[in-house]
């Protein structure tokens, strides 16, 4: 795979266990993201990236999301919902093969969710902050802003 082979060039660390096309590119993106100084939005991301969110119009592989990003870091991620139930069975699927293979990132099937898109559900866009943006603004880091205590310590 030409991004693993690129990855061991940039000396980027990686868990082989569950690796795959989907993986490479987040752990590619997350390396190039650090690289980023000043603010910035992340675009035009491959339907694999975003199971959830609904396909572009004027590019079927590519999907309606956003990551603002700053000084390195997501700040938040909106996208317009998913909302074509035969879509959303096929990503999910195709996610389950993902995890089955070992992949513990992909997303979880949930027939439930696709029952209920099949009844209709309107255009719907979300947004979400991330908890950086407040590390961020109290200059300090996660450890420190965590809510609840962490569960295990640091390995």
């Amino acid at each position: 795979m030409e991004i693993e082979s690129r990855l061991k060039d940039l000396k980027v660390e990686f868990d082989k266990k569950g690796f795959n096309l989907n993986r490479a590119i987040d752990t590619l993106w997350k390396y190039c993201r650090k690289q980023i100084s000043g603010p910035g939005f992340l675009v035009n991301v491959p339907v694999m990236m975003e199971p959830l969110a609904k396909r572009m119009a004027k590019d079927k592989d590519l999907v309606e999301r956003f990551q603002v990003i700053l000084a390195g870091s997501e700040m938040g991620k909106g996208f317009s919902e998913l909302n074509d139930p035969l879509d959303q069975m096929e990503r999910f699927t195709e996610q389950a093969k993902l995890r089955d293979e070992g992949d513990e990132e992909a997303q979880m099937m949930d027939g439930d969710f696709v029952e209920a898109l099949e009844y209709g559900m309107p255009p719907t866009f979300g947004f979400g902050m991330s908890e950086r943006l407040f590390w961020f603004f109290m200059d300090k880091p996660g450890r420190e802003c965590q809510i609840f205590p962490f569960m295990r310590p640091r390995g």
